[in-house]
């Protein structure tokens, strides 16, 4: 019995889903933050200014996506997992060195563990182009960043 209650608590863990709500031009081949201005849910007021920071310690499965799009020449283009401020995790990393145009849309998932207490966890993009700047797409079915707890500490 016990298995079948401690499921039932993690489907009560924190979870949120959230999209970008305007187009965001980036710095060419610079790490940037991707701004997510729409929350479709949070189920535990751990989302805010596009940085999550769950209060339950435990697994959490992790989605990025982003829709980048630009007039320039793309050389590469990465989308990151960022824990504390740092690289966890290069979910997507595509070189596109004879291409002219960028990729439509491209995500990536991955498993974190947090403290319930300091940890917080960010989605960054790096984008390398030849001429041009890039910009994010703001569709909510392209740039979405999205969370939730699949297993306690």
């Amino acid at each position: 019995m016990t298995a079948a209650v401690t499921l039932a608590a993690l489907g009560n863990g924190p979870a949120f889903s959230a999209y970008a709500s305007t187009n965001q031009t980036i710095s060419a081949s610079t790490n940037t933050k991707i701004v997510f201005g729409t929350e479709e849910f949070d189920t535990n007021s751990n989302f805010v200014s596009s940085t999550f920071t769950p209060t339950v310690a435990g697994y959490y499965q992790v989605n990025i996506g982003a829709g980048p799009y630009g007039s320039g020449e793309p050389s590469r283009q990465s989308l990151l997992c960022f824990k504390n401020g740092s690289t966890y995790k290069r979910l997507q990393d595509v070189a596109t060195p004879t291409s002219s145009a960028f990729i439509n849309a491209f995500s990536g998932s991955c498993l974190v563990y947090c403290n319930g207490s300091t940890d917080y966890i960010e989605a960054y993009i790096f984008i390398s182009v030849k001429s041009g700047t890039p910009v994010i797409d703001s569709s909510s079915g392209y740039t979405f960043f999205q969370a939730a707890l699949i297993r306690g500490a």
